[in-house]
């Protein structure tokens, strides 16, 4: 995807130093028609580079002002009021000075040169979702939008992190800022670390959650209308730009709030709902009934054959194109962004709507078989699950906005910004400092939200969501679908991710009837249990056939995982996941991060 990287280092050499940001740069640039640049300031012993999609709607941007003394490198998206760009956001610089940051507003990062001052400015959006990798050695401070630069001139960081990977198999993700590279940590959310001439490194921040925190809680109405006002007046902001916007729509709440405020004109908005392969699922036929009472076209985007074709290759890309972070299944992702891309570029979501209006907590250590593991990384695995616990504790939001979102969401993101460009206005600054403000009775709840989408769109509140909710329910024939959802959607999760061994056993054993055909599809849209036992198998047998099996697996748990799962004895498709991740990851990260 787009980035920036860079060296900031007296002591290297121009020539390695040039070098080596070339080599940075590569590794950015996914696609032959990416648009590549580099700055060298021998002053600041600075070597800058970025790559960028052509015409990306959130791509980089390298401005100077006037005197050219002052340039800003700015990657992302800014919908603060201004819709500022770079060159505006320099002259903000110049009257405010380093507090500018505080009115960017959207996932971003960038680096400030002062020549006048003789500093350098580092730094990203409050979340951090944005990622700057980070590399601190005696030949200088290295940094990159994907760790995979910092692997390519850097062999010596080309391990895995044994704790970062423990809680990569615990709680989805690495924690802390940390990441699953020795030596390779992350630029915290907020960040402004500033870089003097002489060596100096001030690792500021100029926001700071307890701001939010510090808020007065609101009464329930009054929670209410500004709510109303809020999102009825940032919503319309995310669709602008000049590049066509199209909108993922599902059967949920979230995005039904932005169609209702949204006031796009008929036709102007395409909507588009990823589709499975057994039937119309909810998201596909509720989305397709919101989109016509907004007067917009709707495409629904299908599993083809051809994934199962070419998931090889979608695996591998997807590993590489983030890091790690994002496991196999991300390939799913990865395929049906493609697709979206060719409806619009920008694909406008309701993302982070649960997590920051509803306080969903979207991750929590998972239960391992400890017998696959060596002693040694089972001690670690229950050293993740103090970590999560730690850093759970304190402010529910806090910890669902700086820490969940920017830590475990990043790995989806990171495979949709590879394809496209996402937005929501979920993160914008606003509205998360007014969810700081909900009432308690408020917390959790849907009332507000329902209340939200019938006052922006009556029609959109009358249609059931995929929980069969309404802002008016109908006393037994909501109950009854209500029931009907909540069972079917348990029924899929245990049919798939849930499925225990014993159950799967008397599956595989009638799998000529495709029993999975009653269960599958109605709610989601993959189903990796039934697939790697079936369509995917012949890459699993690979797989375990390539004898590469990493060191965290006791002996033969490798060959187990694969076995149990292919005969049917046992559900282990969390474990292929994971394992089928960490294979890519030594081979494609760390022999090999940036081929030619």
């Amino acid at each position: 995807m787009p980035g920036i990287t860079g060296i900031i280092g007296p002591s290297i050499p121009n020539g390695a130093a040039t070098s080596q940001i070339d080599a940075m740069v590569r590794c950015l640039a996914h696609e032959p028609d990416f648009v590549t640049g580099s700055l060298r300031n021998d002053d600041l012993a600075l070597q800058l580079g970025w790559a960028s999609r052509p015409g990306s709607a959130a791509g980089c941007a390298l401005a100077w002002n006037g005197r050219r003394d002052t340039c800003l490198l700015f990657f992302g998206d800014d919908f603060g009021p201004g819709a500022n760009t770079a060159e505006s956001l320099i002259l903000l610089y110049e009257k405010r000075g380093p507090g500018f940051l505080l009115e960017l507003n959207g996932c971003f990062s960038g680096l400030l040169v002062d020549l006048r001052q003789q500093k350098v400015i580092l730094f990203n959006d409050r979340y951090g979702l944005s990622r700057i990798y980070l590399h601190e050695s005696p030949d200088g401070f290295f940094f990159s939008s994907e760790a995979k630069s910092l692997l390519a001139v850097l062999p010596q960081l080309r391990q895995i992190d044994q704790r970062g990977l423990a809680e990569f198999f615990s709680v989805g993700c690495v924690l802390q800022n940390r990441s699953l590279f020795q030596g390779i940590s992350l630029l915290p959310g907020g960040a402004m670390w500033t870089f003097h001439r002489d060596g100096r490194i001030d690792q500021g921040r100029y926001f700071d959650p307890k701001t939010w925190e510090q808020q007065e809680i609101l009464g329930a109405t009054a929670y209410s209308e500004r709510l109303r006002e809020v999102f009825g007046r940032i919503t319309p902001h995310y669709l602008k730009g000049p590049r066509r916007v199209g909108m993922s729509l599902t059967g949920g709440l979230d995005g039904r709030m932005i169609m209702a405020w949204a006031k796009a004109a008929p036709g102007s908005l395409p909507c588009y709902t990823f589709g499975g392969r057994y039937r119309d699922c909810a998201d596909v036929r509720i989305a397709r009934k919101l989109a016509k009472i907004c007067g917009q076209p709707h495409t629904t985007i299908p599993m083809g054959n051809d994934f199962f074709t070419d998931f090889p290759a979608l695996a591998e890309k997807t590993v590489w194109l983030t890091d790690g972070a994002m496991d196999v299944s991300g390939a799913v992702e990865l395929y049906v962004n493609r697709l979206a891309r060719e409806i619009a570029p920008v694909r406008l979501t309701g993302n982070y709507g649960s997590e920051i209006l509803r306080s969903n907590v979207a991750f929590r250590p998972g239960s391992l078989d400890t017998a696959l593991f060596t002693p040694e990384f089972c001690r670690l695995l229950g050293e993740a699950a103090e970590t999560y616990r730690s850093e759970a504790a304190g402010h529910r939001l806090s910890f669902i906005a700086f820490k969940q979102i920017p830590w475990h969401h990043y790995a989806r993101l990171a495979v949709e910004k590879s394809q496209l460009a996402p937005r929501t206005p979920f993160l914008d600054n606003e509205l998360v400092a007014l969810a700081y403000q909900a009432p308690l009775e408020s917390a959790g709840s849907t009332a507000p939200l329902l209340q939200l989408i019938t006052e922006g769109n009556p029609a959109l509140g009358s249609v059931g969501t995929d929980r069969a909710l309404r802002r008016r329910p109908l006393p037994i024939l909501t109950r009854l679908a209500t029931a009907w959802q909540e069972f079917t959607a348990k029924a899929e999760y245990a049919y798939d991710y849930g499925m225990p061994g014993w159950l799967a056993q008397a599956d595989h054993a009638v799998a000529r009837l495709h029993v999975e055909r009653l269960f599958l599809g109605r709610h989601k849209f993959y189903h990796f249990r039934v697939w790697y036992r079936d369509q995917l198998g012949g890459y699993l047998r690979a797989s375990l056939d390539s004898g590469d099996s990493p060191s965290c697996y006791r002996d033969g748990s490798v060959g187990k995982i694969v076995r149990g799962h292919l005969s049917g004895r046992s559900n282990r498709t969390l474990e292929l996941h994971k394992l089928l991740s960490v294979q890519l990851i030594e081979k494609l990260l760390l022999r090999s991060p940036c081929p030619d």
